[in-house]
């Protein structure tokens, strides 16, 4: 027990003179503390002490510093030198009412001169019932952005913390800020001023805030943050880059000559760290000194004689041990070798003589053999039918690669690599020589059928060109089961949206996502030639790029059939909950068992339960048949996502009706898929329609009322009710 304490003692003396060592410093006769803040230089108090931009006021009766000259409000109780970031506190922006309008109020802005708002690390939130907050600002140019919260009772407030638009909501702000105000559009409802008499707005560290309902009562809020809530600011030592920076030594803050320059992550600007092997300041000129690593054993390991260098250390074992590596290896005693040096040496010289002998003509003979192995797949997979296609003309936008250019660019297919993994193969993401992100998927088996159409399937998903299909870019045929390479999409899967935790998905984005889906099911059907047919649509075979727009993807299972043709399937295929009952009992495979699955794609997305689900711990169900149920009770909203019920019933029902034609029983009930776009553009329209003209009357009606409140203009009142038409 006592060497434990010892060590842990030892530890963590180890520890705070490491960060002793490391911590900022005040410029030499400049005040160092202000209360509990510590205030390295390029900060400082008093004229001479800080960097321009960087000044700090302290308030002694209070022990409170504050950023900026003498009648600052921005109270800092963090500054830290390497990150270029500092902790604030900024008061609220509330309304208070009761039943004659505005009881009480408070405004905060804040003006930023040598300061940015991260725009990473915190948030605009807004806390109330029947709150529209707004916060407009400025970088390189105005920014204005709204947030809306709604709640018609107590009840209907969202408690799980998470600030979703239920009595809170929140909103990103953009980069290179300086400058903000926040303001509301006043109440138009008196039913939630029992439990709710308050509207608050403010920017928050998002790290530092999670909503509770108590937040809502009386002044309970106000009372929390009294001095203000929390936000990061980010700072530079200079505007410039570090290049430009260095071209002018007198204005230079990297004074230290121990130290570096580092482009700020924030923005436009540049930092100073200390050289690896240096700790301290590296704004002062003799600010960044050499690091003792032998005077911290537990951060720089030595089992030798550690001994210090300038900016580094060495270790070594004592005379008369030895060790692989002293660092992480102890040193051992050993006796001099030089009785069996001859032993040794002759053996050595002779197993040399044999390995350089015989070692060539291995690989020599692996070589061959492998370069027969490779040939024997590539024509087996079809490789020369491939290659002839290419040279008339017909495929060109297809790319043969080597099994080791897959290999090299997926880390020999590293399992960190792996993007998914499905009944199918395996999905790795691989890097190519020219820095170009793509996805290689890696099958698992292929039967001889499969190998012998395996290349017209090439020629016919290359000829594939869809905005919504992922792209078939290549194939590797010298192995034994094929590789095809797409192009990579990286914000996952549709699967992984719906039903991951905290997501908010608005229903116009569900409704567009459903509408690229299905326009490149209808194209596969209708525009291909053969027709396609998927064989295992699934929201986990649904990816979403960049901008996520929804990519159909995963054609393992998929089928070329000649229009109307149907094909008898041995072996059925596809995924639980998604199958098609006529597909699994006749074992037909048809264009409409496509059209059932995207059914159960529909449901997902209005309802965010999988395929097969569970509630609480009752036994398993399917979603599909749950769904018919529901719809013949007449209790369609019970199994909704409780997020979209909020827009309406008129939409969400025409989405169900459409949901249960394509989960019909019997195939030939089924639309196609090009009806379903269409039913699908026909939804989405009429209710754009319906929430623009919502929005426009509720913007006249506010604009009409309070244009007194308007933050600056009308123009930009007018600016802000046509954000609001459009949904933004």
């Amino acid at each position: 027990m006592f060497w434990q304490l010892f060590f842990l003692t030892t530890t963590i003396l180890s520890t705070t003179r490491l960060l002793a060592l490391a911590a900022g410093m005040a410029r030499p006769g400049c005040q160092e503390r202000c209360g509990n803040l510590s205030i390295p230089y390029p900060f400082g108090i008093g004229p001479g002490c800080f960097r321009s931009g960087l000044e700090i006021t302290c308030d002694h009766s209070t022990g409170r510093a504050y950023l900026g000259s003498a009648g600052s409000s921005i109270w800092a109780f963090d500054i830290f030198l390497l990150q270029g970031e500092a902790r604030v506190h900024k008061h609220l922006t509330w309304d208070c009412y009761n039943d004659t309008g505005i009881s009480d109020f408070s405004r905060s802005f804040m003006d930023l001169r040598s300061y940015q708002i991260s725009h990473t690390k915190n948030k605009f939130t807004a806390i109330g019932c029947d709150t529209i907050a707004f916060i407009q600002g400025e970088n390189t140019n105005s920014y204005t952005s709204g947030c809306m919260s709604f709640c018609s009772s107590k009840e209907s407030v969202d408690t799980n913390g998470q600030c979703t638009g239920m009595g809170c909501c929140q909103t990103s702000i953009p980069a290179n800020l300086t400058y903000f105000n926040t303001t509301f559009s006043t109440r138009q409802s008196a039913s939630v001023q029992d439990f709710n008499p308050c509207s608050y707005a403010f920017v928050i560290e998002t790290q530092q805030f999670r909503f509770d309902i108590s937040d809502l009562a009386g002044y309970n809020f106000a009372y929390k943050y009294s001095d203000g809530v929390p936000l990061v600011l980010n700072w530079v030592a200079g505007k410039e880059s570090c290049d430009e920076a260095k071209k002018n030594m007198s204005s230079y803050a990297c004074l230290s000559k121990n130290s570096e320059c580092i482009p700020s992550d924030s923005g436009p600007g540049y930092l100073c760290n200390c050289s690896s092997g240096y700790g301290g300041n590296p704004y002062l000129e003799d600010g960044c000194q050499d690091i003792d690593e032998c005077a911290f054993p537990e951060q720089y390991l030595c089992l030798g004689q550690c001994t210090n260098t300038i900016g580094s250390y060495s270790c070594t074992c004592p005379k008369g041990t030895r060790s692989s590596n002293a660092s992480t290896v102890h040193c051992s005693p050993y006796q001099d070798p030089t009785k069996t040096v001859k032993m040794v040496l002759g053996i050595s010289i002779g197993t040399v003589f044999l390995l350089v002998c015989i070692f060539p003509l291995v690989i020599e003979y692996q070589k061959r053999k492998l370069i027969k192995e490779k040939d024997g797949f590539f024509k087996q997979n079809g490789g020369f039918i491939l290659l002839e296609q290419m040279r008339s003309g017909r495929v060109d936008t297809v790319r043969v690669f080597s099994k080791k250019e897959l290999e090299n660019a997926t880390n020999n297919f590293d399992k960190r690599r792996e993007l998914g993994r499905g009944g199918h193969g395996t999905v790795y993401k691989g890097i190519m020589k020219d820095s170009r992100v793509v996805a290689i998927k890696r099958s698992k088996v292929c039967n001889t059928k499969q190998k012998d159409e395996f290349v017209q399937e090439i020629i016919i998903l290359s000829q594939i060109n869809h905005r919504n299909v992922v792209r078939l870019l290549g194939c590797c045929l010298e192995v034994e089961i094929p590789i095809l390479v797409y192009e990579f999409i990286p914000n996952g899967t549709l699967f992984q949206l719906i039903h991951s935790e905290g997501a908010s998905i608005s229903l116009d984005d569900r409704l567009r996502i459903a509408i690229e889906s299905a326009e490149a099911l209808a194209y596969l059907h209708s525009s291909a030639f053969p027709s396609i047919i998927h064989g295992d649509v699934k929201s986990s075979n649904i990816l979403l790029d960049d901008k996520y727009m929804a990519k159909v993807t995963d054609f393992g299972a998929s089928h070329m059939l000649a229009k109307d043709e149907t094909q008898f399937m041995t072996i059925v295929q596809g995924t639980l909950g998604y199958l098609d009952p006529e597909y699994l009992q006749e074992r037909q495979l048809t264009e409409k068992s496509d059209v059932y699955s995207f059914g159960v794609v529909i449901l997902e997305l209005i309802t965010r339960k999988t395929a097969i689900y569970s509630e609480d711990s009752s036994e398993r169900k399917g979603l599909a048949s749950s769904f018919m149920v529901t719809m013949k009770e007449n209790k369609l909203q019970d199994m909704l996502d409780k997020s979209i019920v909020g827009v309406g019933m008129e939409p969400l029902q025409a989405i169900a009706e459409l949901a249960k034609k394509c989960l019909s029983m019997k195939g030939e009930e089924r639309p196609q898929m090009t009806e379903v776009v269409e039913r699908l553009k026909t939804i989405r329209k009429n209710w754009q329609e319906k929430l623009k003209e919502y929005y426009a009357t509720e913007t006249e009606n506010n604009y009409a009322k309070h244009s007194a409140n308007c933050p600056s203009s009308i123009a930009q009142c007018r600016s802000i009710t046509m954000e609001l038409e459009h949904g933004r």
